[in-house]
């Protein structure tokens, strides 16, 4: 498969300072600066592969390759993060935090921001969609309501 963008291996890095990026992960970061989400997938029997590594779990071959995702999925595990990423920022909302199982495949799960949706409305199960947020001139994936949200606690 083709990467994600015409960015090169540098610009990645660049991009990425403080990621720790290998072979296994290098188009997923890619994809990211194109705002396209990418899990590698193994070509010899369709498993998805994450987090990311040479070779499929399930056949054990090493041919796997970064595939684009729908960006659907449901809230499968959600915290709450109370930390800054500004150390002298004043102290703000704390951010929702999930592991969002995506519809490709059972157990495939991404771990995201929840946006545009308060934190006491965030319930599992809820369906959420695949947006992004901007962060120091770089696109993050993050997930949002896809549907109405339902009331508080």
């Amino acid at each position: 498969m083709a990467p994600a963008t015409h960015a090169t291996d540098a610009e990645v890095f660049a991009a990425f300072p403080a990621v720790l990026i290998d072979r296994d992960n290098i188009e997923h970061y890619r994809g990211l600066l194109a705002r396209r989400l990418l899990i590698n997938r193994c070509a010899a029997c369709g498993c998805w592969v994450y987090p990311h590594r040479p070779l499929c779990p399930k056949c054990w071959s090493w041919d796997v390759v970064p595939t684009q995702v729908s960006g659907d999925g449901s809230v499968f595990l959600c915290t709450l993060i109370h930390q800054e990423r500004d150390p002298g920022a004043a102290p703000g909302e704390p951010v929702p935090t999930a592991a969002v199982e995506l519809v490709e495949q059972p157990g495939l799960r991404y771990l995201a921001p929840i946006v545009n949706c308060p934190p006491d409305r965030v319930r599992l199960d809820m369906p959420v969609r695949l947006t992004w947020v901007d962060r120091d001139g770089v696109a993050w994936p993050a997930f949002q309501p896809s549907g109405l949200i339902e009331g508080g606690r």
